[in-house]
């Protein structure tokens, strides 16, 4: 019986010899941090030049949408901008006519009657919203509205009390003020126009294309969305015990189906939180339910694929 047992003995110690060591090998898999890609503004896709895989490099021209609305806003901008300018050339002079009163006048007639209508389009809108049949964003453009046309009553009543004053300094102020607020219009106006063309904000390869030509992209959605190589990383979950040896930049050994020997990462993340070990790891120790999240950058990203399992283990280890 003795002989057996220590047979018995060796033969468990052989098997083990043979096993990998768990306390110093984990499983995970290559995730990535994507750029998703998208218009400020809402708007149909007149011009695609990308497609899925496809590498670019910064700068390069992407997708764009209409811009038929920003146009006529910069062209708006300029006829304000240029209309700003003459009221202050104007107002230098030694008075104002009456016919130019008169204009004035005219004018806040206009905007009080535009103001009538943004008021009741505002009120519309919140009903609207209330019962569901608005968006947000149609609430906020009414909002928008509104709010614009109440400064320009206000700038037209300003103008009127100005004209009749005998002084100019407060003319020639009220007129600079607005050429200013006309230039800040014309530049955001630009600004818009100028982001219909949208292009790559970083080198790496379009993952995937949401939206194509002719297709009208929702304000806040992504047309497509790029990878940065440097986006790589892995993620792998450790057992509590390995957690004490596990620093940030330490280096750990990158190994995989296929892939070549010597790949590395440096850790860039350790959660200060356990979890449950996900379904998706196949932990060669059942017993240890809780695990760390680890997250470390690839060395050399250009190697890998996203979603790809990968074996960790620490620098150093065999």
């Amino acid at each position: 019986m003795t002989a057996h047992r220590s047979a018995a003995l060796f033969l468990l110690a052989a098997l083990g010899a043979c096993q990998p060591d768990a306390a110093t090998t984990w499983q995970g898999w290559i995730e990535a941090d994507m750029v998703f890609v998208g218009p400020d503004d809402s708007g149909r896709v007149v011009e695609l030049a990308i497609s899925e895989g496809q590498k670019v490099n910064q700068g390069d021209f992407l997708f764009s949408i209409d811009s038929a609305l920003q146009s006529a806003d910069v062209e708006a901008a300029k006829a304000a901008l240029v209309q700003s300018q003459a009221r202050l050339a104007r107002v230098t002079n030694p008075a104002q006519r009456p016919e130019e009163v008169a204009i004035i006048e005219a004018a806040q007639r206009q905007a009080r009657a535009a103001l009538d209508f943004s008021t009741a389009e505002l009120e519309r809108t919140k009903a609207l919203t209330s019962r569901g049949n608005a968006t947000r964003q149609q609430l906020d453009q009414a909002q928008s509205n509104y709010d614009r046309d109440r400064a320009a009553v206000e700038n037209s009543a300003r103008q009127i009390d100005v004209a009749h004053m005998g002084g100019r300094v407060e003319d020639i102020d009220v007129s600079r003020a607005a050429i200013q607020q006309a230039q800040a219009q014309l530049t955001n106006a630009q600004a818009r126009l100028a982001r219909t063309k949208v292009n790559a904000p970083a080198t790496g390869s379009i993952e995937e294309v949401y939206f194509r030509q002719g297709e009208i992209v929702p304000a806040g959605r992504p047309v497509a969305s790029l990878l940065p190589p440097g986006n790589l990383k892995v993620r792998f979950f450790i057992p509590e015990a390995s957690l004490s040896g596990m620093k940030i930049n330490e280096p750990v050994v990158i190994s995989c189906d296929g892939c070549a020997s010597g790949l590395t990462a440096r850790v860039s993340f350790i959660s200060h939180q356990s979890e449950f070990t996900p379904p998706v790891i196949y932990s060669l120790d059942e017993r240890r339910k809780l695990v760390f999240k680890i997250e470390a950058r690839l060395d050399k990203p250009e190697l890998f694929r996203v979603g790809q399992p990968v074996t960790v283990r620490p620098a150093g280890t065999p």
